[in-house]
């Protein structure tokens, strides 16, 4: 049962909750909000609809204003005389999938196929494509951010309920006046038959429109389609920013994870301070590994699974010189906190019979001095989640991810790093200080340089960042 829940957890976190945050959050690989001082852009879901659709267009004709509709195209198939009028007034026609359905509950080739279908029926109607997507209620899972396949995800900048009719049409309209500025994308629906929505809600759309296009007339403002407003935004299709205040964000926000991860699976400190490992008790269910000496690590065996604390991990990153330096101080930390793991081994009943301590790490420069085995991860679902999943990371962090990505990616490969059980005591066994002192010593200090100075000439920068990203590998060890 745990089992299952650990890979509920981890499919949920890698499939929804990351993609979610770092799309809405950081605006990767999507477009939010476009670049112009006189130029904003009205995008309406979940249309056509039969009786509002057409009032819509009439308005936006009347005010010589262009929008951006994304249809449902099961609603486009039914009315594709409105889809075509659309095209014809000079509107841009987005996808919004065939039915109104969560990404979260489909199946990456179910989502495909629901843009594929709805792209035929826009082809079939006004005999152009569009590369442009906006999923229901703006939700993305983990393909549709790390494959567009020439998809260009469009969310929002301001959004304002107006699927509800309890709102009002005045309500409506000062939300909707607060956000008039240029570059904005605002979210409208011209249609109330959605889940959640009221089918009466666009006639207070409707009112409350024709106030906001009066006053953008007034100040000299300009509604156009999301593709203008597109092309206005230098750069990449990511708003992303490499400010530290980003940076810090997204710090904060997966420390907040590795917390909700440490409570659901009851990990355990190593230390009580500075700890730079969590701990816990499993069952092994990976490929056979020869560990040494004859001793194998074979399914059903009991394990203790390392995690690597993040927090720490990011400390010791803001106070090195240097990259040697953070590896070395790295490898410390760890030696100095091995005899305290093997104190709690010894002393918790929960953990007699244990076979080997067992991590999946992005931290694999140096630990086999500590008596580590470096192993490759096998190839399968879990290695493939986790090594993706690290690029994806690694380009919302870095602010050059994705080049360095293309030309170093032999940096971002997680692999299994274990030790016997019986390696550990005898190397940090507590009170024989002078084994536990052999276990790192000078000669082995010297020899980890030079490693890792030859793979930084050839690796440079993204050393640092595959150690801060580590956890990823590390809270998606192998169950």
């Amino acid at each position: 049962m745990q089992t299952l829940l650990l890979w509920m957890f981890y499919i949920s976190t890698f499939y929804a909750f990351i993609p979610a945050l770092v799309s809405r959050i950081f605006g990767f690989r999507v477009f939010r909000r476009g670049k112009s001082d006189q130029e904003y852009a009205l995008t309406f879901d979940d249309g056509p609809d039969p009786v509002y659709t057409p009032q819509l267009l009439d308005l936006l004709k009347r005010f010589d204003a262009k929008a951006t509709f994304f249809v449902v195209g099961m609603n486009a198939e039914k009315h594709p005389e409105l889809l075509k009028r659309m095209h014809d007034e000079g509107h841009l026609i987005g996808i919004h999938n065939y039915v109104h359905k969560s990404n979260w509950l489909m199946r990456p080739v179910t989502v495909r196929r629901q843009i594929t279908q709805t792209e035929s029926v826009i082809r079939r109607v006004t005999g152009e494509g569009t590369t442009f997507y906006r999923p229901p209620w703006g939700i993305v899972n983990f393909f549709d951010i790390s494959k567009n396949n020439g998809r260009r995800i469009v969310l929002w900048s301001s959004m304002f309920g107006d699927w509800k009719a309890s709102i009002g049409a005045k309500q409506l309209a000062e939300r909707m006046l607060k956000k008039l500025r240029g570059g904005e994308v605002m979210l409208l629906h011209d249609c109330g038959t959605t889940l959640g929505a009221d089918a009466e809600a666009p006639q207070n759309m409707l009112i409350a429109l024709e106030k906001l296009l009066r006053v953008a007339q007034e100040q000299q403002l300009r509604s156009v389609r999301v593709d203008t407003l597109f092309c206005r935004q230098s750069g990449n299709v990511s708003s992303l920013s490499s400010t530290d205040w980003i940076k810090r964000t997204m710090v904060f926000g997966w420390l907040q994870y590795e917390r909700l991860f440490h409570a659901l699976f009851r990990l355990r400190p190593v230390s009580k301070d500075n700890t730079i490992f969590y701990y816990r008790r499993r069952i092994y269910h990976g490929p056979n590994i020869n560990m040494e000496n004859g001793r194998w690590l074979e399914k059903g065996d009991p394990i203790i699974e390392l995690h690597f604390d993040n927090k720490m991990l990011f400390q010791l990153g803001a106070t090195a010189k240097s990259l040697v330096h953070l590896a070395i101080q790295l490898i410390r930390v760890v030696k100095r906190q091995l005899p305290d793991l093997t104190q709690r081994v010894v002393h918790d009943s929960g953990m007699k019979g244990v076979k080997a301590i067992y991590a999946v790490s992005m931290i694999h420069r140096g630990p086999e001095k500590l008596g580590f085995q470096i192993q490759e991860l096998p190839q399968g679902l879990f290695k493939y989640v986790a090594t993706v999943y690290l690029k994806l990371l690694f380009r919302v962090i870095h602010p050059s991810g994705s080049e360095q990505l293309s030309e170093k990616k032999e940096v971002m490969v997680p692999k299994l790093i274990v030790m016997p059980i019986d390696t550990l005591f005898e190397r940090f066994q507590p009170g024989d200080s002078h084994r536990a002192d052999q276990a790192f010593d000078p000669t082995d200090q010297r020899d980890v340089v030079h490693t890792l100075n030859s793979e930084m000439t050839e690796e440079g920068e993204p050393m640092h960042t595959s150690i801060r990203a580590s956890q990823t590998a590390d809270t998606g060890s192998s169950s």
